[in-house]
């Protein structure tokens, strides 16, 4: 017997629901799934899952504890949690998790409106299970009552309008979960301004110890690793706070501590960018210009003009 392969891929919603051991699904391209209503014993455990199309779950209650960055949290009102395709998920062990709400579309129930086109916009799809939104009381109310529209209109008769109807509702949804999440980074100022200062922190040891000569500059991948957020989360939560994604961020912390050497030492324009990690002092010049409207050899000149 050829041993299971570590990835369980499931590539339609219909495969899925015969897995759950659920009736087909009433379109072949959406379902809503009522955990309740599916035996725990058919989850695949202890098998990483993929899946081809998008998953958006709503748990009406979280009870305990929610790993959030490097915290855990309480949270008492429920939440969302989006899944793109081909994202791969390690199903938890605790069968509570599996409580809630799941819907699920396949890519082609979007392909030929605006959605489809515009889906890639939400960043949460991209975001880890632990940077789940967290709703309040009438926050929750509001997307119950979509993810009722949607189940009404899935077991309404199938007819023109109907995959009209429930992708403009499947936006709404999008679009709400948006603001959700805008009103989530402000509310959790302390958290948010916690993981700013880390930030902050990461990014002076990086250079202040001379990584940079060592490793090249601090991408993305390493500084969201290093804080233990996704990507998009970290560059979304940066931008409602300061205006700029993560990419920018630390092009700003570099062009600080390049002013930093380019008013404070004698090294020279070329020395100070391979400190900082660039591979060629040309592209560090072409950086630093674009960033305050003058070279590195004018900003040097006019800061020990100005002494």
């Amino acid at each position: 017997m050829q041993p299971q392969p570590d990835i369980h891929h499931i590539q339609s919603i219909s495969q899925l629901m015969r897995l759950l051991e659920l009736p087909a699904p009433l379109h072949p391209l959406i379902a809503l799934v009522d955990y309740s209503n599916v035996p725990m014993e058919t989850f695949p455990k202890g098998r990483k899952i993929s899946l081809d199309f998008y998953k958006i779950s709503f748990k009406h209650t979280f009870k305990g504890q929610i790993k959030y960055g490097q915290g855990f949290y309480d949270f008492e009102e429920g939440g969302l949690a989006f899944l793109k395709p081909k994202q791969i998920v390690y199903p938890p062990e605790d069968i509570a998790s599996y409580e809630g709400i799941a819907l699920y579309f396949h890519p082609d129930f979007i392909r030929n409106y605006a959605l489809g086109k515009t889906i890639s916009q939400y960043g949460f799809f991209s975001y880890d299970v632990s940077e789940a939104l967290f709703l309040s009381a009438k926050e929750k109310e509001i997307i119950a009552g979509l993810f009722a529209f949607i189940a009404n209109e899935l077991h309404t008769n199938i007819d023109h309008f109907s995959q009209d109807v429930l992708v403009s509702q499947l936006e709404l949804l999008l679009n709400y979960s948006n603001r959700f999440y805008n009103r989530q980074f402000i509310t959790r100022k302390a958290v948010n301004h916690d993981i700013i200062t880390s930030l902050d922190q990461l990014l002076n040891t990086y250079f202040d110890e001379g990584k940079g000569l060592e490793s090249g500059l601090p991408s993305v991948k390493y500084i969201s690793s290093e804080l233990k957020l996704s990507q998009r989360y970290l560059s979304d939560m940066l931008r409602s706070f300061t205006g700029f994604n993560t990419q920018q961020y630390i092009q700003n912390v570099i062009i600080e501590k390049a002013k930093e050497k380019l008013s404070s030492t004698n090294l020279s324009v070329s020395e100070i960018a391979y400190g900082l990690g660039f591979e060629h002092s040309q592209s560090f010049s072409k950086l630093f210009k674009a960033k305050t409207s003058v070279s590195p050899l004018e900003f040097r000149q006019s800061f020990n003009e100005g002494l």
